[in-house]
């Protein structure tokens, strides 16, 4: 059985595993429809296939896990396509972005709340950044398609910064 040990202080949290038979059963993930859910089985366990994980056509989120709009945990992934800059904007939770693919580039903290894009730096495939809640921020693709996976808990809200001039006018 996988656990956390709940004793270790915040952020040290210690992986413990003890033999089981849970341990060796087989996994069979079915496929999903473009932008469907992934589904848990009957012992509570999701497993999907990247091919799997994709949003409907024209769509750039995929929810693996919970729903963003609700309360609870959830896992959402998002394809920035090349050239999408977001304007600055915060959320209403906190939320840890790791990069899967491509280099995405972001600005935190109030320097951003204008939207220079010089004050953007590059975070590679398997970088993290975590946006504490009403953190402003900015950030999106530049020369290829990103896609980040963003944990959070919901419901969660982002709303634009209005600024004097430039990108985070709205």
């Amino acid at each position: 059985m996988l656990g956390f040990h709940r004793g270790q202080p915040a952020g040290q949290a210690r992986l413990q595993c003890a033999a089981s038979d849970d341990l060796f059963m087989s996994v069979n993930p079915v496929p999903l429809a473009a932008g469907q859910p992934a589904k848990a089985d009957r012992h509570g366990f999701i497993a999907a296939q990247p091919e799997d994980l994709r949003p409907l056509e024209g769509a750039s989120q995929v929810v693996l896990f919970g729903d963003p709009t609700k309360p609870g945990i959830y896992v959402a992934r998002y394809t920035f396509p090349a050239g999408r800059i977001g304007r600055p904007h915060f959320h209403s939770q906190d939320r840890h972005v790791t990069v899967l693919k491509g280099t995405w580039w972001v600005a935190l903290g109030p320097e951003s709340d204008g939207g220079d894009a010089s004050k953007m730096v590059p975070m590679k495939a398997g970088s993290y950044v975590f946006h504490p809640a009403n953190g402003h921020h900015f950030d999106g693709a530049r020369d290829e398609d990103v896609t980040v996976q963003i944990t959070g808990m919901g419901p969660v809200t982002s709303t634009p910064i209005k600024s004097e001039g430039g990108r985070g006018q709205r």
